[in-house]
């Protein structure tokens, strides 16, 4: 989409034109369409730089990861009460009106004059008060019609149906219908909806396990144990813990799940050497010194020096002592193989949208095809760096077989040296396949999509 230069300087020349948390979500949302800006990084700056109370931060986030998440609903129901076309209106009114939409569709606290009036109000700063008479008149008949909206029919188009319904693109729902069946890809588009729960990795080289349950009791957070991996809890909140003296000194990292079952099944021992080829952000990296127990040598490769900072900081907080930093291409590296080998690669990351709502909307279907080769090109440069009787892991973030086995598949054709190592050892064989791999499905699992196998190379 164009930019329009009405909103591309304003929101840095008048940011006192974009207040409160609503006229935040706004400012946001207008960068995210506009760029490439991902949306958690964006969110966590206006976090640490915006003068709001911690309950308009908690709105600001749920206004705009919601408005995100649902966009596709929201934009069906104003383009059925737009004058004109709505995807063609002005950046700063289609984001207005998404905040106002989603508040009164989803938020049940928000009474729904005020969502309005927020909204209206930051027209007229904006626009003046014609413009913001014209959103005003589309709330408010949306308002007296909530009870009449439809969306598309299922029986007419089934595919378009879910699309907007479940806010997610024809393209993603089409492919997911035709490989899990219709019930399923529904429930798999629903638990992508779901506001996520948060993990934490307890880290034990820093604090005792029990002790640190009894620190979230102290700081009445609600957890449940993980079923799937010791040392893994699971919280709705991190009030009164996240900016915490406990997480300063590094007793915990916030992580998925899946992203601790790669780990798992890569195994390392003490006194191993280990590559991790793709380290950035840094939480599987961290996760594998915890079981080295800060004995071998653990080296972190990640192609920008920026990403590479935030591994070494992770691993500083938590005290991972063991970790050395190469900022590299995966694909090119040169470096002395390893016993243990983590290739968790880049990947078009439809196993979190939940977590990561922007990425569906950035993600078209031809991206498969370019990520696809990058993938194979780190793999084949990471098979060389493997030492014979070695271990290398290879895992994504997404769902897609062909970011996972079909690569890994084809992969092993041109390279009988590797055979499969069954993950059933390893991890819960409720997580494994058939093919001796690990995947995981939000709908069914309860944690992020994710795919994980365990490569040997023979002598």
């Amino acid at each position: 989409m164009s930019q329009d230069p009405a909103t591309t300087s304003e929101e840095f020349e008048t940011p006192n034109l974009y207040r409160g948390p609503r006229g935040t979500a706004v400012k946001i949302l207008n960068r995210v369409e506009r760029s490439d800006a991902y949306l958690d990084r964006l969110l966590d700056a206006e976090m640490r730089t915006a003068e709001m109370n911690e309950l308009d931060k908690s709105l600001l986030n749920e206004i705009v990861t919601g408005a995100i998440r649902w966009q596709m609903k929201l934009d069906w129901v104003l383009t059925g009460f737009f004058h004109g076309n709505f995807t063609k209106a002005e950046t700063n009114i289609r984001n207005a009106l998404r905040v106002a939409l989603y508040q009164i569709l989803f938020l049940d606290k928000v009474p729904h004059a005020a969502a309005v009036n927020e909204s209206v109000e930051f027209i007229k700063r904006l626009r003046g008060q014609k413009v913001a008479d014209l959103v005003n008149a589309i709330l408010r008949n949306i308002l007296r019609n909530l009870e009449n909206i439809r969306y598309p029919d299922f029986k007419e188009d089934k595919i378009q149906h879910l699309a907007v319904v479940e806010s997610h693109p024809v393209w993603i729902v089409r492919r997911w219908v035709d490989r899990f069946g219709y019930d399923e890809a529904r429930r798999l588009l629903a638990a992508n909806n779901q506001r996520p729960d948060l993990t934490l990795r307890v880290n034990r080289l820093k604090i005792d396990f029990e002790y640190f349950l009894s620190q979230l009791d102290q700081h009445q957070i609600q957890f449940s144990r993980s079923q799937y991996l010791d040392f893994f809890v699971r919280v709705k909140h991190m009030a009164g813990i996240g900016g915490s003296e406990m997480y300063r000194q590094g007793f915990f990292l916030v992580q998925d799940e899946s992203a601790g079952l790669a780990v798992r099944l890569l195994d390392p021992k003490p006194g191993d050497r280990v590559l991790d080829m793709c380290a950035a952000p840094g939480g599987k990296t961290t996760f594998i010194g915890e079981l080295m127990k800060n004995i071998g040598e653990l080296v972190a490769i990640d192609r920008y020096e920026t990403r590479l900072n935030l591994v070494k900081n992770a691993c500083q907080r938590l005290g991972i002592a063991n970790a050395h930093f190469i900022a590299a291409d995966a694909a090119t590296v040169q470096t002395t193989p390893a016993e243990r080998v983590l290739v968790d690669a880049p990947c078009s990351g439809l196993g979190v949208l939940s977590k990561k709502p922007d990425a569906k909307w950035k993600r078209e279907l031809e991206d498969l095809a370019k990520l696809v080769e990058i993938q194979r090109g780190i793999l084949e440069n990471s098979a060389r760096l493997v030492k014979p009787n070695g271990i290398l892991v290879y895992s994504t973030c997404t769902t897609e077989p062909e970011e996972n086995l079909l690569l890994v598949k084809s992969f092993l054709s041109s390279h009988p040296d590797f055979v499969v190592e069954n993950a059933n050892q390893f991890v819960d064989q409720r997580l494994v396949t058939s093919d001796g791999c690990v995947e995981t499905l939000p709908h069914r699992d309860g944690m992020d999509g994710s795919f994980a196998i365990r490569l040997k190379k023979t002598p």
